[in-house]
């Protein structure tokens, strides 16, 4: 499958401090081995970083399984609750999995809901292994560079040589650069960290809104911890029972159908590069640009990197996450028509989260670190049913290449240089609070189908959809952003099956 079919990507950053205590705390877990106490009653040290917010850092064993063995500290921030009466904190995860919690809050602060903001803390953290929590790192900007533009979809011998070559030396770099933390930044350590810091913020239970990644995260705390659960929104769902293939299966078909809605949308622009085709004929278009850098790469009149195949569909993908980004992609595609790649480049660029100095931020090295240790190896695409929305009319019409090898085998984690802790593919969350899912009906990233089946698998599910474009809805939907706020506040969740159209 393609190297950068993730899920999600914001953005991230941080400062900050701790400390232990011997005062109890929330919710100590259950008397038993390892000893975990020394983590559940430290208290976290705030300090002023800047714009209102607070930073901290948390403590947490490297291995659950050896608690008084080496530890690891998480950055923490949170923005503390503006006035009326406190709930608690709501902690929160951007995604990825390598998403700053820390720039998210930052950057995003304002999205939510002034009643949610007066009665929260708003909580982030960079989870194990992102960001400014022990991260993950393999290569340096310039070798990131290199290894984005290799043709990772190759049709000649030269080209699967090359590939090849970049990923035996991708995976050394890991190895050599990051090999003590691999085995222990999946994401049922970074969910056991999760109840660690609910302790640390002296919270009863869990207030939490995770998106995309982030809805994994959460429904792996909610399976651990069900009893510790006050209220989840999980939006932009990713369905556990899907295996690595079939999630880049269906992230493949979900892309396709944003792609259509963009097409469409586009039509009715001046700046249109596909004025008068259809969408058929857009489609074709698209493939020949693609096919063009792939014998040919493009100019880019930046830096002098060149815009290769898969940097072209990368900026195509990153504007496909948010409608708001369309009329960039569709300048973007008009030169790049014309045989400049500059704005591919830029939105590629953002996808990877590379900065005007050439660094790259974590998040596509710890999304590679976090995915091979929560999956089995070598599990083949047709071991489960429930491909959401692909496989019914075969390979993606645009991206199926890029999501998927064709190969049922296939493992991109085949050759990892760490044992995984794989995560168990139902997650019911037994005994827990409502749990509400979102989703979204043409969200390109985790297609919508996954939001259902995931509502499904819970106990205590509940299912909110939003009929609009773009992956996640909290950010985008007046209608979503209210029922989920309503929702955190009081802990009664909507009707099941309750539906916010598009431009509401």
């Amino acid at each position: 499958m393609g190297r950068a079919s993730r899920l999600i990507t914001m953005l991230g950053v941080g400062l900050l401090a701790t400390t232990f205590a011997s005062a109890a705390r929330a919710n100590q877990p259950a008397t038993g081995k390892p000893d975990l106490s020394r983590f559940y009653t430290q208290w976290l040290s705030w300090t002023g970083c800047g714009d209102g917010f607070q930073c901290a850092r948390l403590t947490v064993p490297l291995d659950y399984r050896d608690a008084g063995g080496e530890t690891i500290q998480l950055s923490v921030i949170r923005l503390p609750a503006g006035g009326g009466r406190r709930i608690g904190s709501l902690v929160t995860n951007p995604g990825g999995p390598g998403g700053s919690g820390i720039e998210f809050l930052r950057g995003d602060k304002g999205a939510f809901s002034p009643a949610l903001r007066a009665q929260f803390d708003l909580v982030s953290f960079d989870p194990r292994g992102v960001g400014e929590s022990a991260p993950v790192r393999c290569l340096t900007g310039p070798e990131q560079d290199a290894y984005f533009a290799v043709d990772d979809t190759p049709e000649t011998n030269a080209e699967k040589r090359a590939l090849d070559a970049a990923d035996r030396d991708y995976l050394k770099a890991c190895e050599r650069n990051s090999g003590r933390l691999l085995p222990h930044v999946g994401t049922l350590n970074a969910a056991r960290d999760m109840d660690v810091l609910r302790a640390a913020l002296g919270d009863e239970r869990m207030t939490y809104l995770g998106f995309s990644y982030g809805t994994y995260l959460g429904a792996v705390y909610a399976d651990l911890f069900p009893k510790r659960v006050r209220a989840m929104t999980l939006d932009g769902a990713v369905d556990p029972a899907l295996t690595g293939n079939e999630a880049s299966a269906g992230q493949g078909k979900g892309f396709d159908v944003a792609y259509t809605a963009f097409v469409k949308d586009c039509f009715k622009a001046a700046n249109c590069p596909f004025k008068g085709r259809t969408v058929a004929k857009a489609f074709a278009e698209t493939k020949k640009l693609l096919k063009r850098a792939d014998r040919e790469a493009l100019p880019s009149t930046t830096d002098g990197r060149k815009v290769t195949e898969p940097v072209v569909l990368t900026g195509i993908m990153a504007a496909l996450y948010n409608s708001r980004s369309w009329p960039d992609l569709r300048g973007a595609l008009a030169e790049g028509f014309d045989g400049d790649g500059t704005a591919l480049q830029a939105l590629a660029d953002s996808y990877h989260q590379r900065g005007p100095d050439g660094t790259y931020s974590n998040i596509d090295d710890a999304f590679r670190a976090v995915n091979c240790a929560d999956r089995p190896r070598g599990t083949p695409v047709t071991s489960s049913g429930n491909v959401g929305n692909a496989g019914k009319g075969g390979k993606p019409e645009l991206f199926g290449d890029y999501f998927s090898d064709g190969d049922d085998t296939t493992d991109e984690c085949a050759e990892w240089p760490a044992k995984p802790s794989p995560v168990p593919r139902s997650l019911p969350a037994k005994g827990s609070a409502p749990i509400l899912v979102v989703g979204t009906v043409r969200d390109s990233a985790t297609p919508y189908e996954q939001a259902k089946a995931l509502a499904r698998q819970f106990e205590s599910g509940v299912l909110l959809t939003f009929d609009g474009d773009g992956h996640t809805a909290f950010f985008q939907s007046r209608c979503v952003n209210g029922q989920v706020s309503a929702y955190l506040l009081t802990g009664k969740a909507p009707g099941n099956g309750a539906v916010c159209a598009s431009g509401t």
